[in-house]
C-alpha cells in the first residue's frame, strides 16, 4: 500500500517573474529578428546571420517559457496536490499558497479504460453504472474538505429476516491522498459502494425492533430503539472498509428506517396488539390491587363479614367493573346473596 509523504514546492512568485521576463525577451527577440530580416530584404542585401539566429532563439525561448508556465499551481485551504513524475509518486503538497514545481509533473491520473466504471454524484448520492468511456480522470489536486454522501433507500433483511427500508448519510474526507489516488481505482465510487455494503451488513446484524416485551429482548440493541449505538457501529464498519482508500469517516447516521411495504400493515397490527396487551396488563394489575384493598378495608371496618364464597363473588364483581370497557349497570338483589 502507498503511504503519503510530504513534498516541498518552491514559491511561484520568483519563477513567475522569470517566466514573464522570458516571455518579454522572446517577443522582443522575435520582433527584432523580423525587423532585421525585413530591412535586409528591402535593401536588397543578404540578411545578416544575427536575424535568423535571433528569430530562432526567440522561438525556442518562447517554447521554454510556455513549458515553465505549466509548473504553476495554487492551493486553497483544504486542498492538496499530489506530485507524480512519469508514473513515480514524489510526494504531496498540503499547505495552501502559490507554487511552482517541475512542469512535467502529471496534472491528472487517467483511467485505464477497462470494463465499466461507476460514476457517482456525491451531491445526490446516486450511483449509476456507465460505459468505460464515461470514466472520469482523477485530478492530482485532491480536496481534503468534508464531503456528504446521501445514500439511496435500500431494501434489506434485518436480523429476524424481516424486509426493511433503510438509508444513511455519511460525512467523510480524504485523510491519505496517496492511498486515495493509487490504492483504489476511483475513490468516490469506492466510498459509495462500500457505504452501501456496510449499511447492508449493519442492518442484517440488528433486529428492527423488539419482538417480545420482556427484559431479555429489551436489553438487546435494535435499529429503531438504539440509533446512537447503531450509528456508531456503522461508523466503525465504514472506517474499517474505507481505510485502504485513505478515507476517514467523520459521522454516519440513519436518515430513513421503516418496514418494507409488503409487511408494514402486518407489523402495524402487531404493534397495536402489543400496545393493547400492555394496556390490559396495567389495568388488570391495578384492578387486582384495588380489589384487594377494598376487601381488606371492608373486612377491617366491620362493614361486611366475608366468607370465602362472598369474597369470590365480590372480587369477581369488582374485577368486571374495573376492567370492563363499558359502564357498569348496577343490579339490586332483593334476596340473600346466594339467591
Amino acid at each position: 500500500m502507498t503511504v503519503e509523504k510530504q513534498a516541498r514546492a518552491a514559491s511561484g512568485w520568483p519563477m513567475l517573474f522569470v517566466t514573464l521576463v522570458a516571455y518579454a525577451a522572446a517577443i522582443w527577440g522575435m520582433v527584432q529578428g523580423i525587423i532585421i530580416l525585413a530591412t535586409a530584404e528591402d535593401a536588397g542585401v543578404p540578411a545578416p546571420v544575427t536575424g535568423p539566429a535571433l528569430l530562432v532563439g526567440s522561438i525556442v525561448l518562447l517554447i521554454v517559457a510556455i513549458i515553465l508556465s505549466c509548473g504553476f499551481f495554487s492551493l486553497q485551504p483544504g486542498q492538496a496536490r499530489v506530485l507524480v513524475l512519469f508514473g513515480n509518486y514524489v510526494g504531496t503538497v498540503r499547505e495552501s499558497g502559490f507554487y511552482w514545481v517541475n512542469p512535467f509533473y502529471s496534472h491528472s491520473l487517467g483511467s485505464d479504460g477497462t470494463g465499466a466504471s461507476i460514476d457517482v454524484s456525491l451531491e445526490e448520492g446516486t450511483p449509476s453504472v456507465k460505459a468505460a468511456a464515461a470514466a472520469k480522470a482523477l485530478s492530482t489536486k485532491v480536496s481534503l474538505r468534508a464531503r456528504t454522501l446521501n445514500g439511496d433507500r435500500l431494501k434489506v433483511n434485518d436480523k429476524m429476516g424481516n424486509p426493511i427500508e433503510i438509508a444513511t448519510v455519511v460525512v467523510w474526507h480524504v485523510a491519505d491522498t496517496a492511498k486515495a489516488l493509487f490504492d483504489v481505482d476511483h475513490y468516490p465510487s469506492y466510498v459509495a459502494m462500500q457505504t452501501e455494503t456496510a449499511l447492508r451488513h449493519v442492518a442484517s446484524v440488528y433486529a428492527y425492533d423488539h419482538m417480545e416485551d420482556d427484559d431479555a429482548s429489551n436489553s438487546s440493541i435494535t435499529l429503531r430503539s438504539n440509533i446512537e449505538e447503531v450509528s456508531e457501529s456503522l461508523k466503525e464498519e465504514l472506517d474499517r472498509r474505507l481505510a485502504p482508500a485513505g478515507v476517514s469517516v467523520d459521522d454516519a447516521r440513519l436518515t430513513h428506517l421503516a418496514y418494507a411495504p409488503e409487511i408494514a400493515q402486518a407489523m402495524l397490527r402487531r404493534q397495536q396488539a402489543e400496545a393493547i396487551i400492555a394496556a390490559r396488563k396495567k389495568i388488570v394489575e391495578g384492578a387486582v390491587s384495588m380489589v384487594d384493598m377494598a376487601l381488606k378495608e371492608l373486612s377491617a371496618g366491620g362493614v361486611v363479614e366475608f366468607d370465602d364464597d362472598r369474597k369470590a363473588v365480590m372480587a369477581s364483581n369488582l374485577m368486571v367493573v374495573l376492567c370492563g370497557e363499558s359502564e357498569a349497570q348496577p343490579v339490586l338483589n332483593t334476596g340473600s346473596l346466594y339467591q
